[in-house]
Parts: C-alpha cells; structure tokens; sequence
C-alpha cells in the first residue's frame, strides 16, 4: 500500500511549468536544440501535458483569514500571528504558534520532516489544532509521535502539494494530498469544512504555503478518490502488500521518515 500511495503522491505532484510555443518552420537549426524541437513538435494537442496552475493562484494575505478561531491566535506582530506566520515557511510557522504545539509534536516526531515542508514551494495545510490532538486521547496520540512510519502518512493526508486558497478550494470539493488519498471540502467561508473538521481559522498565508487550522486530526479513506476517478490506494489491501511491494525496486520515501517534496 506505501508503494501505491507514493505513486499517487507522485502523480499529483508531476505536472512541470513548461509552455512551448508553436512552431510552423519544418526546418531545424543543425545544433543541440533540435533534437528536444522535434519531440515537441511530435506531440500532439490531445497529447500535451494538461496546463499548471498559476504560480500565485492559491496565494492569500492576512487579510483574507477568516474563521471563529481566527481572533484566538496571537495578535498584532507576535510571534504565531498572522502577520508573523505569513514571512515564515510554513513548519516554522506552525511551531512559532501557541495554538499548534501538538502538531509541531507531531512534526519533529518525524525526521526531516520539517525540513522538507518548510523547502516545498507551494503547499496548502490542514492544520489540527491542539484542542483536535486532544480529541484523539494520550494513548493514541503517544503511539503516533513513537512511531514516525506511522505517524508519517497521517500528517501527509492533512498536506496538499499544491497551493489552494479557500475559494478554490470550495470550486473544487475535492483535493489530492501527499498522503495519496483525496480531502473533501464543503461550504464556504465561515461554513467551510475539511474532511468534515470545521475551518477554525482559514486561508492564511505562510512564505511557502496556505493554511487553514481545522477543529480535528483528519483520517485517511481507502479508495477516496473523488468520483469518476480511479486511484491506486483504492486497491484492496488483498492485492498489494509490503512483502510483495519490496523486490519492485528501491525503498519507498516513507521507510526514512521523509515526505516527498513537490518540485513543480
């Protein structure tokens, strides 16, 4: 199953920024060029990759935060404010805010972790706050931050590697996370919800990322693709199982704690 969800991790995350103009000259320049000219000329329409998105789309300002947890943060230029979350990469946001200590917890229980959320370039966050940790018990909370190759795909699910902010996110009911299953969202503005977690404070910025603070820790769905799609976590466990995903070749990201890092 860890060897099918990195693949959908993969997937989401493969779509390169690269629009080539057309060309009507059949004729190539005798030089280096000509050989990657050609191949693009061979692709078809039908065939070209589907447009990325906007390099700012999903960007937001401080302003633009909503939610009934929104006045709970600090306020002004404080650490964990707005104003100070929204110049910092997102992990060190989330452990500058008083709010997030469990999920900062949960972060550095994984290794690289944090590194590798606060070097991605465009992500959007659903972030637990520390009163929906707490709804999950000691016990169960304790046996995740022991186990990162646990804990891992957990907080993968509450990550997109892509950046929405709250409009789109409603236009599109459903989004892709680096865990490989998909999140639904329903409602809008103070109505918002994530996987069924109410939005306490949305559609805030950090330097790399949007985030909005949600009211529970989100489960991972098998087979939560939206419909009309297919995804391959959706296979019954029957089908795939570690033991047989091992000799395809190579370890997958998850076996040393890290996630995988969107390059588009």
């Amino acid at each position: 199953m860890r060897k099918a969800q990195r693949h959908a991790v993969v997937g989401t995350l493969a779509a390169v920024a690269l629009v080539a103009p057309a060309c009507a000259n059949n004729e190539q320049p005798a030089d280096d060029t000509a050989t990657t000219t050609t191949a693009e000329q061979e692709t078809s329409p039908e065939q070209s990759p589907s447009p990325t998105r906007d390099p700012n789309s999903g960007v937001t300002t401080v302003d633009d935060a909503f939610g009934p947890g929104c006045p709970d943060l600090p306020q002004d230029d404080e650490p964990g404010s707005l104003n100070a979350m929204s110049e910092q990469p997102v992990a060190t946001a989330v452990e500058s805010n008083p709010l997030l200590t469990q999920l900062t917890a949960a972060i550095n229980a994984v290794p690289n972790l944090a590194d590798t959320l606060n070097n991605s370039q465009a992500l959007t966050v659903f972030a637990p706050a520390d009163s929906a940790f707490e709804q999950l018990g000691d016990d169960e909370l304790n046996q995740l931050l022991a186990n990162p190759t646990e804990l891992e795909p957990r907080l993968a699910y509450h990550v997109v590697g892509e950046r929405f902010d709250a409009e789109e996110l409603s236009e599109a009911g459903s989004v892709a996370t680096l865990q490989g299953g998909h999140v639904s969202v329903e409602g809008s503005g103070e109505d918002m919800t994530v996987g069924g977690a109410q939005v306490l404070c949305g559609n805030f910025p950090t330097a790399n990322a949007t985030v909005f603070v949600v009211d529970q820790v989100l489960e991972p769905t098998e087979g939560s693709a939206p419909s009309g799609e297919t995804s391959e976590p959706a296979e019954s466990p029957d089908t795939e199982t570690p033991d047989t995903e091992e000799p395809g070749g190579g370890e997958p990201v998850e076996e040393d704690g890290e996630m995988p890092v969107p390059t588009g």
